[in-house]
This record gives structure tokens, C-alpha cells and sequence, in this order.
């Protein structure tokens, strides 16, 4: 009897294309036992960001993005010459345009640009006339809305044959496609789509004079968009369902909880449901996220250190990294029962993109910097609870808490203040890479 050498192990590669970041994860999965193994990683600085003299606009560059990708995915494969498929993930929402070659003839309009929320339009933003004409309750940002905006200001490259997300066209430049995939749970953070179709709102746009052929084509399951040096490319997912893939899996009722640039509050549903002010976005095997985004996030305790390293540097004449101190400050105040309330709306919210951020119950004794740095975390921690409650009161509670994100994984204090707000036990996912682990995982899983 012939001796079959069966392959037990099989290899992916992750990337994350984040807004700040970029991150890469070698995972291997025995496909015996189901265990998952991180072999390896990668993070770089995301240093494409364009600079600007319109504040409200936020735009990187697709092709730095692509170059710096590619040189760090090389150095993988020399490592890891036996990978078998490599899955994409990446920030949503934002757009850029191709041409009928598939180059990008436009810079990447990412999540935070702030177009939607300009005046331009008899002196109410594109965001404001979409809710008064049509009753769609949309923010800036979402892809669709920046193109709608580019399109009533005669703004859309002359050349711009299609759009997508930067994860998609990371995809098409490995793979030498010439026209966008985008997998439904990419397609859906760009607005104007019907979630529960899982397909674009075709009507509604061609009424707004959206040319529908720059619409690109949509995936609802596990497709590979070609190869790259041989090797099969996965159809980028959006990150937080890659997240969300990564941390909690199929699990229904394990709440993920993630602070990074941006913060979320994460549920997965069999089924379709609507909740106000929660997005109910897809995501793999016809299941369903319900998803709670703060636009501010981890970003609100960055400006607050980089409002004490402000300081500092004037104080002494040196800029310095301030987080090790906020952290002990903040440590030093925990146990306080007079504490400043912090609305970390420092962005305003998707809801209400004119709100601000606000601190109350200030007396003689709390205006400290510790009771400060500790009323911000709790203010991003409450501002992600209270998204929950809404989830919760159609699903019931979450039976476990899985937190993601460097924002969380970082920092104790703020694992204490979600610990103490939602009452549970909050478990670290297994891989600090988790969008970039995640999309590995959908990848073998595709594969397999």
C-alpha cells in the first residue's frame, strides 16, 4: 500500500491597509484540529497622507499604499514561499477612482473626509439635502456621498472609469485586474446600498444623476480576484467584519468591542434587522453585523495627548511621547467617586455630524489632569455602551465581551472603565493584528 503524505497545515497572509498603519500577518491553520497559529507580522506607518489646505479634506495616496504593500509582502513570501492564499482587508467608506486599465486616476478620499458636511448647496451641505429631499440619513465620508459631492461640482476625473475602496484596488493591482470585485461587505460601507439585497440602490442613485456604470461589480460570497506570483487573492472584506472574522468567528452572541482610530460595538445576526442608529452591515455566509461606530474612537485620547505633549514642549522646551504618564495619572484617579462626565464627540457622531464634545461636573477637586485623561476613556468606552444598549434591546445580552484594537490592548486603564461600564469580563482577542488576521483566516476559509 502506497504511504499518501497528507498536508495538514495550510499558511495565509493578511494585510490590513488602516488608515495610520498597515499591517501584515502570517497565520497557519492545522486543518485537523482547526488551531491557529500567528508565525509572523508586520506593521508599518501608513505615510501616504496628502497634504492639504482644506481641513475638512482627507486623502492618502493609493499608489504609496500599493508600492509599500508590495515590498513588504515580498519580504513575507522569500520567508513564507509555501503560503497558499492571501486575503485583504482595509479601512471602509472611502473611494477612489479608476481607469478602464484599472489605475487609480484619483487620490483615496478615506473615511474622514468632511466634504458631505460643506455648504455648498444653497448653503446646506450634501449631507443636510440628502435628508431633506430624499430622507437619507447618510454622513460624510461614505464613498458614494464624496462621489455625489465630486459629481454636483464637476469634480470626477474625466478618465474615472469605476471606484472602489483602497482595499479592492490593492487587490486589483496585485492581481492585474482591470475592473474592481468588491465583496458586499466593502460594497456596503459606501452608502446607497439596500443591506438586505446586498446590492447598490440603483434607483435612488440614477434619480441623484449617478452615471450607474461607475458602480463596480459586488460578490456576496467567497470569490479570489486572481493570483499573485501564483498565489490565490482573496476578494478584500471590509475591516471591521474582518475584525470581527478574526476575533469572535461565527460566534452570535460574543459582543466584539474595538477602539482603535475609530471605535465600533460589533454583534453578529442571522438575520436582517433595522435599529435606529446602529448600521446592520453584511458580512460572510449571508449572516449580519449589527455595528455601533463612534467616529472619534481612540483618535479623542489622542488629542489629548498630544494636547499634554503640547504643553510639555512648552514647559521644557523637548516634545515627548506623554501616554506612560496619562496612564498613571489616569491609574491614580480610578477609585474617585467624583468624576468629570467627558462627551468625547470631538468629530461630532454619524447621527449628528454638528455635535461637539463637552465636560461637565467639574468642581475645585476633579479638575485634574488624572480625573481629565480618565473622564476621556470613559467617554469613548460610555459613547460605545450606550450603541450596545440599542443592539442588546433586539438581541438580548451578549453573553462575552472580546476587545480589539491597540487603542484597548494598550491601555489597562480603559480595560478597567469597559470592565466596570459593561459589566463583563472583557477577553483580548487572540491576535493584535485582528483585521489582518482575520482576513487571513476568510481566506483559507474561501480556499478550503
Amino acid at each position: 500500500m502506497k504511504n499518501f503524505l497528507v498536508k495538514i497545515f495550510m499558511r495565509a497572509i493578511g494585510i490590513d491597509i488602516g488608515t495610520t498603519t498597515i499591517s501584515m500577518a502570517v497565520v497557519e491553520k492545522d486543518m485537523d484540529t482547526g488551531s491557529k497559529t500567528l508565525l509572523d507580522s508586520r506593521t508599518i506607518l501608513n505615510e501616504s497622507h496628502i497634504k492639504t489646505e482644506k481641513e475638512w479634506e482627507f486623502l492618502q495616496n493609493p499608489e504609496w499604499i500599493v508600492g509599500k504593500i508590495q515590498e513588504v509582502l515580498e519580504e513575507l513570501l522569500t520567508v513564507y514561499p509555501d503560503t497558499e492564499c492571501i486575503g485583504l482587508t482595509g479601512q471602509m467608506h472611502g473611494i477612489l477612482y479608476v481607469n478602464k486599465e484599472g489605475k487609480a486616476v484619483s487620490p483615496l478620499y478615506t473615511w474622514q473626509d468632511k466634504r458631505g458636511d460643506l455648504p455648498e448647496f444653497s448653503g446646506l451641505s450634501l449631507i443636510e439635502l440628502l435628508d431633506r429631499e430624499q430622507n437619507i440619513p447618510l454622513a460624510s465620508g461614505y464613498g458614494l456621498v464624496t462621489h455625489l459631492f465630486q459629481m454636483k461640482k464637476g469634480q470626477v476625473p474625466s478618465q474615472a472609469a469605476s471606484l472602489c475602496t483602497i482595499g479592492d484596488y490593492v487587490g486589483m493591482r496585485l492581481t492585474d485586474r482591470t475592473t474592481p470585485l468588491l465583496h458586499v461587505s466593502n460594497a456596503a460601507s459606501l452608502g446607497f446600498f439596500l443591506t438586505e439585497k446586498g446590492e447598490f440602490n440603483k434607483e435612488m442613485l440614477e434619480t441623484l444623476g449617478t452615471d450607474l456604470s461607475i458602480l463596480p461589480q459586488i460578490t456576496r460570497g467567497d470569490e479570489f480576484l486572481g493570483k499573485y506570483r501564483g498565489i490565490p487573492v482573496a476578494a478584500a472584506l471590509g475591516d471591521n467584519q474582518a475584525s470581527f472574522y478574526g476575533a469572535v468567528g461565527m460566534e452570535e452572541k460574543n459582543l466584539l468591542l474595538n477602539m482603535g482610530t475609530g471605535g465600533q460595538v460589533s454583534m453578529m445576526s442571522s438575520r436582517y434587522r433595522e435599529i435606529p442608529g446602529i448600521e446592520t452591515r453584511p458580512y460572510v455566509k449571508g449572516n449580519y453585523i449589527l455595528v455601533g461606530a463612534s467616529l472619534c474612537g481612540g483618535r479623542a485620547y489622542g488629542i489629548l495627548e498630544k494636547f499634554f505633549r503640547s504643553y510639555g514642549a512648552a514647559l521644557t522646551g523637548k516634545e515627548e511621547g506623554q501616554y506612560g504618564l496619562m496612564e498613571k495619572l489616569a491609574w491614580e484617579v480610578a477609585e474617585s467617586q467624583e468624576r468629570l462626565r467627558v462627551d468625547t464627540s470631538f468629530m461630532g457622531t454619524r447621527e449628528k455630524p454638528e455635535a461637539r464634545g463637552s465636560i461637565e461636573n467639574m468642581s475645585q477637586d476633579n479638575f485634574t489632569p488624572g480625573h481629565l485623561i480618565y473622564g476621556v476613556l470613559e467617554g469613548m468606552a460610555r459613547e460605545l455602551y450606550n450603541m450596545y444598549r440599542k443592539i442588546s434591546g433586539q438581541t438580548g445580552e451578549s453573553e462575552k465581551v472580546t476587545a480589539s484594537g491597540n487603542g484597548i490592548r494598550k491601555n489597562k486603564v480603559l480595560q478597567h472603565i469597559c470592565r466596570e461600564i459593561f459589566q463583563r469580563e472583557i477577553e483580548l482577542a487572540q491576535c493584535k493584528e485582528e483585521a489582518a488576521w482575520g482576513a487571513a483566516l476568510w481566506s483559507l476559509e474561501s480556499k478550503t
